[in-house]
């Protein structure tokens, strides 16, 4: 089992150089919510503000994850420990779930582990009826959470759709996020925050879940699909990418497309 509180190691993923610009990439139909896959490097272009950056290599990220479970104590206790219990039924052997649950602060239910048995307990433990305060839980998670993680850092982070008074700012958590190599995933159910959502998700290398969108089919199930479907690109040049870069698609097909500066 991987503790939060060991020391901070660099995060080891396939194929990647220290001389080399990499970037985690997410692509999702909108339509079908299903990832797009068989993408090539000249399918992609990356763009910022110092001009476009040639994608040089993409290839399918296929290597194990450390997840966590960030659970929404607000207002819909039953829909949240369903939708979680479903979640950690799609996790592999080798992959690992910690179990955070947030109010007004975030707590810790369950470290790192692989035992489903573990993990199950853990959310049924959990108690409703807080207030929410969803970007201050994600900036802490984020800031302590994956602290021994060697490999894919993954939030899948289960809310009803409702933030309450923060004191941190969305663009505090991604900068954060991005620092610390973790991709968002918001799973919601009510659409009062989904632009905020959709923006965590595309700035992190996530993609959002609305769980009233029965469109999608099975909600663990299409997740995991989505986040296992994830590209790793290498990009022109050795310099970090800008804050403020852009992904592309050639692709008819109205596309969902999210970013995470590895580099």
């Amino acid at each position: 089992m991987r503790t939060l509180g060991a020391a901070l190691l660099l995060m080891i993923l396939p194929g990647w150089a220290q001389s080399a610009t990499r970037l985690l990439v997410t692509v999702v139909d909108q339509r079908s919510g299903k990832p797009v896959a068989g993408l090539k490097a000249e399918d992609f272009t990356v763009r910022e503000d110092s001009g476009e950056r040639r994608v040089v290599a993409a290839e399918p990220y296929a290597g194990p994850m450390d997840v966590m479970l960030l659970l929404d104590t607000s207002l819909l206790g039953a829909p949240v420990q369903s939708v979680a219990e479903s979640l950690i039924g799609q996790l592999r052997p080798q992959e690992e779930m910690a179990v955070v649950a947030y109010h007004s602060a975030a707590d810790l239910i369950q470290d790192f582990t692989a035992s489903r048995e573990l993990l199950l307990r853990a959310v049924s433990s959990v108690k409703f009826g807080n207030p929410p305060r969803m970007l201050d839980a994600l900036y802490a998670a984020l800031n302590g959470g994956f602290r021994a993680s060697t490999v894919r850092r993954v939030i899948l982070l289960v809310t009803a759709g409702v933030e309450g008074p923060s004191r941190t700012s969305e663009r505090e958590v991604v900068r954060l996020a991005r620092r610390n190599g973790v991709s968002i995933y918001p799973i919601y159910a009510m659409g009062r925050e989904r632009s905020m959502l959709e923006r965590l998700a595309r700035e992190t290398g996530g993609a959002s879940f609305n769980l009233s969108q029965k469109s999608q089919g099975a909600p663990a199930a299409l997740v995991f699909e989505v986040v296992r479907s994830a590209y790793l690109l290498t990009v022109s040049g050795n310099l970090a990418l800008g804050e403020r870069f852009q992904v592309q698609v050639k692709r008819p097909e109205r596309l969902f497309i999210s970013g995470l500066p590895l580099d």
